[in-house]
This record gives C-alpha cells, sequence and structure tokens, in this order.
C-alpha cells in the first residue's frame, strides 16, 4: 500500500490475500471497479474502506466524490466531508441528472486536455498551477439496481459511455449492486467495467453474472472475496478490510473541521438542476422553427 501511495493518488487497500500477504491496488489503473455480493457479505464495508483510503491521502483539491445512495443510510454519514462536489444523493432522478452531467464534464476535460495538447489528466495537471489543476472526479454507486429500475436505457448508456473514455480525464467510476442479475450486470456493462469484486452471493448463476465462473457462492461472507484485476485470468481469494464505524466518524469529523476552501469545491448543484432533461443536451435554437415547418 505504501508503495503504492507514493507513485498514485488513488491508492486503495483491499485486504489480506489466503497467505496473510497485504494487497491493494491503483484505481488509476483498474480503472473502474463493480462491485457485488448478497446482503451481509461485507459489501458496503468494502465501499467505506475505499472511500477512507482515498480520503486519507488526498485533499478536497485533489479527489471530489459523488456519491449515489438510494438506501440512503450507507454512505450519508459522509455528508460533512469537503471531498463532496454535491450532497450524498438518495433521489434516483436526481441521481439520472448527475449522470447527465458527468458525460458533459468529462467531453469538457476533453475539450481541456486537447487545448493543452496532453494525453490524460495526471500530464495536464503537472504542466497547470494549483487554482487550475483538474481534481479526480469518482462516482461511486452504492445500488445500481435501483437506478437501473429508473431509466435502463439510459443508465446503461451513460456508464457504458464514462467507463470506455472517462479514465483519461480523471473520471473513476465504482459501482456496487446486491443483485448481480442479467438485467442489472448487462453485458455491455460487464464488458466495460474488467476489475471487479464478488462477496458472497447467493447461486452460481450470479457468479458466473459478476466473474464469469462460479465459486462466490461458496465464499463464507464478513468480507470475504473473489477479486478478479483486469490483468489476471483468475480472481483471487482475499479477506475484505474492516473499517469500524469509529474510525469513519473521526475520520469524516477531521476533514469536517478544516477550514474549506470554496473555490475547491465544484458546486454541481446548480450545475445539474442546469441539465436538460433529454440526455442533456441544450435545445437547437432552431428547433421551434423546425416544428412549425413541420406542422
Amino acid at each position: 500500500f505504501q508503495k503504492i501511495v507514493g507513485k498514485s493518488k488513488l491508492c486503495l487497500a483491499l485486504g489480506k490475500g489466503a497467505g496473510g500477504e497485504a494487497v491493494a491496488a491503483d484505481l488509476s489503473r483498474m480503472p473502474h471497479l463493480l462491485i457485488a455480493g448478497a446482503t451481509g457479505s461485507g459489501k458496503t464495508v468494502c465501499l467505506n474502506s475505499i472511500i477512507c483510503c482515498l480520503l486519507m491521502h488526498n485533499t478536497p483539491n485533489d479527489v471530489q466524490f459523488i456519491m449515489v445512495d438510494p438506501k440512503r443510510v450507507e454512505l450519508t454519514p459522509f455528508n460533512s466531508i469537503p471531498h463532496l462536489a454535491t450532497p450524498v444523493i438518495v433521489d434516483t432522478n436526481k441521481a439520472l441528472r448527475t449522470l447527465r452531467w458527468l458525460n458533459q464534464e468529462m467531453d469538457k476535460r476533453y475539450q481541456k486536455l486537447a487545448t493543452t495538447g496532453v494525453r490524460n489528466i495526471e500530464v495536464y495537471n503537472r504542466s497547470k498551477p494549483g487554482e487550475e489543476r483538474l481534481p479526480y472526479l469518482i462516482l461511486i454507486i452504492d445500488e445500481l439496481a435501483d437506478l437501473m429500475m429508473t431509466g435502463f436505457d439510459e443508465v446503461e448508456h451513460i456508464l457504458c459511455r464514462l467507463a470506455q473514455l472517462a479514465r483519461a480525464t480523471g473520471i473513476h467510476l465504482i459501482v456496487a449492486t446486491q443483485r448481480p442479475s442479467v438485467d442489472v450486470v448487462t453485458g455491455l456493462i460487464k464488458a466495460n467495467f474488467p476489475t471487479r469484486i464478488s462477496f458472497a452471493v447467493t447461486s452460481q448463476v450470479d457468479s458466473r453474472t459478476i466473474l464469469d465462473m462460479g465459486g462466490a457462492e461458496k465464499l463464507l461472507g464478513r468480507g470475504d472475496m473473489l477479486y478478479m484485476p483486469t490483468e489476471a485470468a483468475k480472481p483471487k481469494r482475499l479477506q475484505g478490510c474492516f473499517v469500524s464505524d469509529a474510525e469513519t466518524e473521526r475520520l469524516v469529523y477531521f476533514w469536517g473541521s478544516q477550514q474549506r476552501e470554496e473555490a475547491a469545491q465544484l458546486k454541481i448543484e446548480e450545475l445539474v438542476l442546469s441539465v436538460t432533461r433529454r440526455g442533456g443536451f441544450p435545445e437547437d435554437p432552431l428547433l421551434d422553427a423546425a416544428r412549425q415547418l413541420a406542422q
């Protein structure tokens, strides 16, 4: 973990392997993470430990979070940290608007990279002074199934587009679900999320859906997981990290008590509200004239 922290700001401590060795990963190389597991398997604890790892080593100018929590209780304790680009989103319709905004933000960042003539956000930030640097944006979705029920086609399209293109702009996705069925974790989503973690699931069918092989149905629960990195042919069995509620509260209290820099906040509240309903694209000024002509 310490070795990776020296090289990357997005280092995650995942847990211990079967031989007791510590296992850590770099989110910027993943570059997106798909997590599945039944209730009580340790999925939310894993999400909390990932968030805490990133909070330990990054200021709000380095990393900003967008958290979507349809359950309303899992991620809301992080509401007071200054790293949030917007308060934790609990409404699925607002989450859809946020996804549209994130799509637009990715396109804007690509325009900035193209104007500067660089390939990715690391090189861009090295060439800019502090206030012009772009923070990493990490979207965390705690329950994908709820979003899929709200707008299946649009959510799938935007998630796949972000997963394909967003890595170079510093936007990373961490998506969790407790129902890894084919209608939630579709083939397109699986193809674009090569790094996956599966906790204990209820059936071999669910295990095949998330990992393309059986085995996750035999896990013991309570943080017992199979980790499938991008470069591996077979998943690796780990015992996940445990971060207690008291430790999380201390970390959140520390960051909440720091002096906030308003300039560092992205303030996407107004931007999300201004995103239009149809795919997030502004209406063409000639649209009314075209309608009248058609009539």
